[in-house]
């Protein structure tokens, strides 16, 4: 039997991180994703970050419970640039719980540094016990 720490709705959890060049490159290398625009610079000078880059984000809250997604909807609303420090908060939604696992639905929210927000989505998935 695995420990899980209690949860509940309404628990939240913050995860801030900013992505290098370097993560843009590595990730262009394992997912194939090297359109353009995650290798020349914007005519403001600037790169963008692959979309399931920035993705991984709300990932920590789910590697700390030991969450396994099952399905996962994702909206992109602004992009992500190289050195954008994104703030995401993530919020379990919804408990179910059964006999040998629990169903969860989490919320997920990113704002870059200037407040705005660039992506919303969910994820349900479950928690062996």
């Amino acid at each position: 039997m695995i420990f899980v720490m209690e949860i509940k709705v309404g628990q939240k959890s913050t995860y801030s991180r900013s992505f290098t060049m370097e993560d843009v490159i590595s990730f262009g290398e394992l997912s194939g994703d090297k359109g353009i625009h995650h290798i020349q610079p914007d005519s403001l000078g600037r790169i963008m970050v692959q979309g399931l880059l920035t993705a991984t984000i709300p990932t920590k809250m789910g590697g700390e419970l030991n969450f396994i997604a099952r399905d996962f909807s994702f909206h992109f609303i602004k992009p992500v640039y190289v050195g954008d420090l994104i703030s995401c908060e993530s919020e379990i939604i919804k408990v179910d719980k059964e006999e040998r696992l629990m169903r969860l639905r989490i919320s997920m929210n990113g704002i870059n540094q200037n407040n705005e927000q660039v992506f919303a989505g969910q994820v349900d998935g479950i928690i062996r016990l």
